[in-house]
């Protein structure tokens, strides 16, 4: 009896390991393919590009952290992308907000509003698309 009990325990602590692995491994794997999506990489493009948002942060150099994946927030499909990008630099950090779209046609996303909001409270205007002008 005794042997059975030990043989439980050790497959008990076991498969919380393994359960513990798999969950930590999609964490990391879904945080990479958040990182690798066009949507996350243009609204940190259009950051990069904003010499008064990275002076501000007090970048570079430039931090950018995981996002918070239970944030409500941060929304996905396969037409609108809307994410909350944490970030930090030397001076302070905030949230890069980024809204994009995707075109079905050409199959690529298209950065709608970028803005960084500053732990202090104060939001840059990073990206607003050019209205069309009509002819």
């Amino acid at each position: 009896m005794r042997r059975s009990a030990n043989a439980l325990h050790q497959m008990a602590v076991f498969m919380t390991v393994l359960t513990g692995g798999g969950c930590g491994m999609m964490y990391y794997l879904m945080q990479k393919n958040f990182a690798q999506a066009e949507y996350y990489r243009l609204a940190l493009e259009h950051l990069n590009g904003h010499s008064t948002a990275m002076s501000c942060l007090g970048a570079p150099p430039l931090k950018v952290h995981n996002l918070h994946l239970s944030d409500r927030y941060n929304r996905m499909d396969h037409t609108r992308a809307q994410i909350k990008i944490p970030v930090t630099g030397s001076k302070t950090g905030g949230y890069l907000f980024a809204t994009s779209v995707r075109d079905p046609f050409m199959n690529r996303w298209h950065i709608q509003e970028v803005v960084l909001q500053l732990r202090e409270g104060e939001r840059i205007q990073v990206f607003t698309p050019e209205p069309e002008k009509s002819e």
